[in-house]
């Protein structure tokens, strides 16, 4: 089944109470005048959707649970085989972009848990939920996930300054969800599909939900789109984005619905494609375009309906900037 480019009317979204009592929000915000945001202990979006032999994703569940405090520990713990649940406490100084195998939970403890410096690589991993992490200096790309990995649930973070992307996804990946993080002033923020050349691996994969992040000053790729479809994109919070917020590109089909966008000069492309990279197909629906110098929202063509996959529930696009500021980030989860 695939969409028009007609609204469609929004579920209402259920509040949950957060988990945790009193947090910190990105700054700018009464957070005693913001909707509450749920937390969710599993992931919604592609992320739970029963494929590739995996029910949805559930990470380290059923193994031991360990904490690491050193470099070494952590490292030991992302490449140990079968289950595990890795708690992150302090600074974690890593280099480049470090394996991850399968069956794992990386989450950081409280408010202060750090990656610096590196990322975490998944190269044919698949069952891995990364929450409440600040990523911060990676030298190349903070998150990659890569080379036909599936069941990745990526939330809670905040992505501080990589030199390459914040999160990619690429290279046949797909049942992926990216919900509530913070993309702190990022550039290349998220990229799905690394080149215009790579359509026989990435064609009918990169199934990627994105929802409830705060792309807080971030430039561009927001993400960016070759091939995947569908790729929902929805109730996340845009905020000053120099460059484009989303782009579709290479036949790409990806569903805009439900963001607030706030001064972004470019929140879509589509029809015309983007740099060197062709057209692709976009529908947008129940979004908000506000602020100074906001353009309009390009679409082209139909998108296959993230429906036809899962449900879910939309959150109404005004009550956006609030419920995400509120909940987007570390510090706002149980652990």
């Amino acid at each position: 089944m695939r969409s028009s480019s007609r609204a469609a009317r929004g579920v209402p979204a259920l509040a949950l109470a957060l988990l945790l009592g009193a947090v910190a929000v990105p700054a700018g915000t009464a957070a005693e005048n913001a909707p509450t945001p749920r937390a969710e202990t599993s992931p919604t979006g592609f992320a739970a959707v029963a494929a590739l032999g995996q029910n949805g994703t559930t990470g380290g569940a059923g193994g031991p649970t360990v904490t690491a405090t050193t470099t070494e520990q952590f490292l030991e713990y992302i490449d140990t085989t079968g289950p595990l649940v890795i708690r992150v406490q302090g600074t974690i100084d890593i280099t480049s972009k470090q394996g991850v195998r399968p069956n794992k939970t990386i989450v950081g403890v409280g408010s202060s848990a750090v990656v610096n410096g590196g990322g975490l690589d998944f190269y044919r991993s698949y069952n891995v939920i990364v929450r409440n992490l600040r990523f911060t200096n990676a030298e190349d790309d903070a998150v990659n996930i890569g080379q036909e990995s599936h069941h990745i649930w990526i939330d809670h973070n905040e992505f501080v300054a990589p030199v390459d992307g914040a999160v990619d996804i690429v290279r046949g990946s797909q049942y992926v969800t990216v919900s509530w993080n913070w993309f702190n002033k990022t550039d290349k923020s998220m990229l799905l599909g690394h080149s215009d050349a790579n359509g026989s691996q990435d064609a009918g994969k990169l199934k990627v939900s994105v929802h409830h992040n705060f792309f807080d000053g971030s430039r561009q790729r927001h993400p960016r789109v070759r091939f995947g479809e569908p790729v929902h994109v929805y109730n996340n919070y845009y905020k000053g984005n120099a460059i484009y917020g989303v782009a579709s590109t290479m036949d790409a089909g990806v569903l805009v619905e439900g963001n607030y966008f706030d001064a972004v000069p470019h929140p879509c492309y589509s029809a015309g494609g983007y740099d060197e990279s062709g057209p692709g197909r976009l529908v947008q629906r129940d979004n908000v375009f506000a602020g100074a110098g906001v353009g309009a929202c390009e679409t082209n063509g139909t998108v296959t309906e993230p429906r036809t996959y899962y449900s879910y529930a939309l959150d109404p696009a005004a009550d956006v900037p609030a419920l995400v500021r509120a909940g987007a980030g570390v510090g706002k989860i149980g652990t």
